[in-house]
């Protein structure tokens, strides 16, 4: 089984900003898979479906970003999973807008939702999405500009983001991290066909 999390802030104060990032590609899965993100259960809000051969849970967790471990570790605890099946999508300034990674493991970084998941899991060992929301301007707070609306052509950018993160969300459930990885891993990617 999977367990699918997209990171965001709950409430519609929180809709459409960068750092919803995780729940607009939560929300897409959702319409693509024709799933109704509606069961409150661990605080989170969910959707259950099979992709294949795989039970997926798709989970939107509603404990605000900086406790999203709390929502994380009662799901594992939930549906029995173990964090390598866990697989986590976020917002990172890091990256430019529009461009995505996918690592198999590693730091949280400075992301505070991922930081949360690490802390409450004891783990870094699970699957990871990032989305690029970057370049963050200089004269702004990290919060400010996380807590923002996406520009008119940011909005683009992002689009295009969600788009490339489902696919990678359907071919990492399938088995194929490491071709994932190697499709999405680059600053340019062509759309794979569908």
């Amino acid at each position: 089984m999977w367990l699918v999390v997209g990171l965001g802030n709950p409430g519609s104060g929180y809709s459409g900003t960068r750092h919803n990032a995780g729940f607009m590609v939560g929300q897409s899965l959702s319409q693509r898979w024709g799933l109704k993100l509606a069961s409150h259960t661990c605080s989170s809000r969910l959707a259950e479906t099979r992709r294949g051969r795989n039970r997926v849970i798709l989970a939107l967790p509603q404990t605000y970003m900086n406790l999203s471990g709390l929502a994380v570790k009662s799901l594992l605890a939930a549906y029995k999973a173990k964090p390598e099946n866990l697989l986590v999508i976020y917002d990172d300034l890091d990256l430019p807008a529009g461009e995505i990674r996918i690592k198999p493991q590693g730091s949280p970084g400075s992301h505070k939702g991922m930081k949360s998941i690490v802390e409450a899991l004891g783990t870094q060992s699970f699957p990871r999405i990032r989305l690029g929301i970057g370049p963050k301007p200089e004269a702004i707070e990290a919060a400010d500009y996380v807590l923002a609306q996406f520009s008119g052509e940011e909005k683009i950018k992002i689009k295009q983001a969600v788009d490339k993160a489902c696919q990678a969300v359907d071919m990492i459930i399938s088995g194929h991290l490491a071709e994932a990885m190697n499709a999405f891993n680059r600053k340019k990617v062509d759309f794979l066909e569908k």
